[in-house]
């Protein structure tokens, strides 16, 4: 059974209608701004446009959050962010959340009813091991003061790494040593579908990398 939403001591649920996922999308981005190449146009995909400009690349050390974009990023392999992005509201509803010690106490019965969601991605793998993911962090982020933020913080110190002048898209790296020893960390605490590509998009989301590039508009201000 799915189990009813409770609140971790310590970890805020910032979950309003400020937050871009859940906020008025009829507000349209500016299109005379100058992005990274990959958010496409507002015409095309608003909701692309909007995660630019208003998440992507700025620090997270919420950590309800952390975990909402590490799963999302896990449902993400093999698939389009756009659709993951575009599923994220009926996501939050089918995982309660993302609260991790929710999530973590979803059983069997959970796993079939998230199955026969239609408004998420229904893999099975990606599902149980999201579960166990949540597990895992909730073990992990109890382990260490600071929990997973700092944790982080132990792989990529801050200040957040950013392009250098007159880089280019074809100087974005799929994963970077950071990403392979983090990856490879986390795996070896019971976490799956946290390859070194998957691990860099996280980091690049949440910000502990800033990839916006040369002639972006957030280019070094994330």
């Amino acid at each position: 059974m799915l189990p009813c939403r409770t609140s971790q001591p310590g970890w805020s649920h910032r979950r309003t209608t400020d937050d871009p996922a859940v906020a008025d999308t009829s507000r349209a981005p500016d299109e005379a701004l100058a992005r990274c190449w990959w958010s496409g146009t507002a015409a095309a995909d608003r909701a692309m446009v909007r995660y630019h400009d208003e998440e992507w690349g700025i620090q997270v050390r919420d950590e309800v959050e952390l975990f909402e974009r590490l799963a999302l990023e896990s449902f993400q392999a093999g698939l389009s962010w756009s659709t993951i992005l575009n599923k994220r509201v009926a996501f939050r509803a089918a995982f309660q959340g993302f609260e991790p010690a929710v999530v973590a106490a979803f059983d069997e019965a959970a796993v079939g009813h998230l199955m026969g969601d239609v408004g998420i991605v229904r893999n099975r793998a990606k599902i149980e091991a999201t579960i166990g993911n949540a597990r895992a962090y909730l073990e992990l982020a109890a382990s260490r003061p600071g929990g997973f933020a700092a944790y982080l913080d132990a792989f990529v110190p801050p200040p957040p790494p950013k392009q250098p002048p007159g880089a280019t898209s074809a100087d974005m790296p799929a994963f970077t040593p950071a990403a392979v020893t983090l990856s490879k960390d986390l795996r070896a605490r019971g976490f799956r579908f946290v390859g070194p590509t998957i691990i860099y998009a996280f980091l690049q989301s949440v910000g502990w990398v800033d990839d916006h590039l040369p002639g972006c508009f957030r280019y070094g201000v994330a």
